[in-house]
Parts: structure tokens; sequence; C-alpha cells
């Protein structure tokens, strides 16, 4: 019978050991864990590194099989309001938890997202119920958080996968899923899912549905990235100031992947550090970019501020 399971949660990590990347942050919540004396934790950094997943491996570590009575996980994303804070996390705090343990764990995703009134309503909620509840909240700014909060828990801060370890993830699955991925589609891999492990295996889901041989192509392909090398031709065309050819290559390329302006903006952004200037050049148009993408955040037209790029570029 054809398995129909999402990878993402196919190789999420089970225990401690499983865990890729972060092994110092993952070395001293074991270590809490074994002592039974956990404090309150927030995890910071970006998504697809492995919050909520150590977040649910610390509750079926402590908890074994009755992990989910005791484990209550809000995404504050979707509730954002005081009233969650005020209801469903006081309703779960106020009762002990089942087996030896004498706490149990609200975990709280995105909480960068809580409003100013719901995280002060929080931070009373986390004091007043610390005896029989501790509290994990994931966020992917900490300055998000109000600092009463963060003198209350313990910070651990989580970074994206580097490239051996992202790596090792692919030989794993390539292994288990009977792929065949060569170095360039490893490379490829990479770069597009810059360290984010959910990125990466769904990239590699996507692929392995088309041919159980991946190729680079196919990454960029089903990941809407531009190849670098295409990318590379725009900037050099601008730069040998053939405006006409690069802004219609850059166009080709953005309906070619199916880019919006943000996207070519952030992939140009990378492929100017490649380009053969120098670095006083290279810090003036990754600025250009920087201020060109707020542009666009804001409403701007994509393919006028794309070309006054291409048009700082040619100047450079």
């Amino acid at each position: 019978m054809k398995e129909h399971t999402i990878w993402i949660e196919k190789y999420r990590p089970k225990t401690f050991e499983d865990m890729k990347g972060q092994e110092a942050t993952v070395n001293r919540i074991q270590a809490l864990v074994k002592k039974q004396n956990l404090p309150h934790l927030l995890f910071t950094g970006p998504a697809g590194v492995g919050k909520t997943t150590l977040a649910n491996v610390v509750a079926k570590e402590l908890f074994g099989d009755s992990w989910r009575a005791n484990f209550l996980e809000l995404n504050a994303s979707d509730e954002r309001g005081i009233d969650v804070v005020r209801h469903k996390v006081k309703d779960f705090a106020r009762t002990r938890g089942m087996g030896d343990i004498p706490f149990k764990i609200i975990y709280l995703d995105e909480s960068d997202a809580l409003t100013k009134e719901a995280q002060q309503a929080l931070r009373r909620t986390m004091e007043n119920y610390t005896n029989n509840c501790r509290f994990i909240l994931a966020a992917n700014y900490s300055s998000k958080i109000i600092d009463p909060i963060q003198s209350r828990c313990a910070v651990f801060r989580f970074k994206p996968l580097d490239k051996e370890q992202v790596y090792e993830l692919i030989d794993v699955i390539a292994e288990k899923e009977s792929l065949n991925v060569g170095e360039e589609a490893k490379d490829a891999l990479f770069q597009i899912s810059m360290g984010d492990c959910r990125k990466l295996e769904n990239t590699m889901q996507s692929c392995a549905s088309l041919n159980a041989t991946i190729t680079a192509e196919m990454v960029f392909d089903v990941s809407s990235f531009a190849k670098p090398a295409e990318l590379k031709t725009v900037l050099t065309l601008a730069r040998e100031g053939k405006f006409e050819q690069a802004r219609s290559e850059m166009l080709s390329v953005m309906l070619k992947y199916g880019l919006s302006g943000i996207d070519m903006i952030k992939q140009i952004q990378q492929e100017i550090w490649n380009l053969d200037l120098d670095d006083k050049k290279k810090v003036d148009l990754i600025d250009k970019c920087g201020e060109i993408e707020f542009r666009l955040v804001e409403g701007s037209d994509e393919f006028i501020q794309l070309e006054a790029l291409l048009a700082k570029i040619m100047v450079a």
C-alpha cells in the first residue's frame, strides 16, 4: 500500500539523539530534563530549525506515554488575544499533572505574535501557576517578547543548520526513500533551504514525487528559486551597461520561476556578494536592495523598483 505521510512529520526527531544541529542547546535541555527541574523556557530562532520539535521531545522524555495529557500546544498566531491567555492557558494551568512529574507543560508557538496586553496577562499567569505548570515559549524574534517575560525564562537561541548538517539530513532521507541525490542537487537543496529543515524536507518530497533521481534543476524548479547562474547573467549584463538585455533577462527569469518582486530582490541580494566588484560597491548595492525591499513591502510597483536596482548596478 502506498504511503501518504508528509515528510516533515515522518522525519521529525523523536528523541534528543535524533536532533540535528543545536548541539549545545539540546545538551543543556537534556540535562534539565534528567533532573526533572525545568524552568520556563524561551526558544528563539528562525523557522524550521527545531523549536517545536524540541518542545515535543521534552514532553515525551518527561511524561512518557502520558505526554499528551500533560502538554498543551497553542499557536499564538491563531490565538493571539488576551482571552486565550486568560481562559485556555489558565484552565490547563490550574490542574495538576498526571504521573510523577509535579508540573505540566504549556507550549506557546509564535509567541512573538501575542499582543503586548496578552503578554502582560501571560506574565501574571506564569507567576501564579509556577508550582504546577512550566511554559515553553517559541519566537522567531526575541525582541518582540516583553522584558518581564524574557527575565522569567531560560533563553535558548536556535540557528539554521549548517551545510554539513543539511547534507547529513539529505543523506538520511535519500537512503530511506531510495533516492539518488548528487552533489549539485545537495548544494541546490542547501541554497534554497538555508538551513531550514522543514523547507528542505518539503522540497525533497516534491522532487521525489517527480523522479527518484533529484537534480539541481529540479530543485530550483520545484522551489520557485532562480538558478544563481541565471541571476548572475542578469547582474553581469547590467554591469556591462546592457540595460535592455538585463531587464529582459530579469523578466524572463521572474516568469519562468513565478517569482514575486520580493523573491527576486532577496535572491539578487545573495548573488551580489559573488560579483566581481570591490567590497564598498557591494555594500552600496546591498544597501539599495534593503531600500527597494522596504518599498516593495510598502506597495511600490515591483518592476519599476527592480529596474531601479539594475540602473544602480549599471552605475556601480
